[in-house]
């Protein structure tokens, strides 16, 4: 996703080790790269996920920056950082968006597009 010179590439992954059909608990983790293009510094101050499993249970989070930090991105730099969400059912479909601030005070969200958290061999 491109907004504002900012890309935002997202990667998910099916932790099959921490998962179990019978509890039912399906873990994924997510890998998130933030690509500055702007043409000075930005700041991500906190973000908002919207995760919807395939039963159709909604969950919304929002924070104060990601994993513990309101990093500051210089222009032509990247900021990669990895969590986890956990689902009862081996599908789900999440996206949210970073509050950021740029280098002359302005505040803005950065939309993630939709990505899918799926676990192999199940049938949606």
């Amino acid at each position: 996703m491109e907004n504002n010179n900012i890309n935002i590439n997202v990667e998910s992954n099916f932790i099959k080790d921490r998962s179990s059909p019978i509890t039912p608990i399906y873990l994924f983790s997510y890998n998130i790269e933030i690509f500055n293009r702007e043409g000075g510094d930005i700041q991500l101050l906190s973000r908002y996920w919207h995760i919807k499993d395939g039963g159709g249970h909604i969950e919304e989070i929002r924070g104060p920056g990601v994993i513990g930090l309101k990093p500051t991105i210089k222009s032509n730099e990247t900021f990669n950082y990895s969590s986890y969400c956990a689902l009862k059912t081996p599908f789900g479909i999440m996206r949210g968006s970073f509050y950021m601030r740029d280098f002359e005070g302005n505040y803005f969200n950065i939309l993630v597009s939709p990505f899918n958290l799926t676990a192999p061999n199940y049938i949606n």
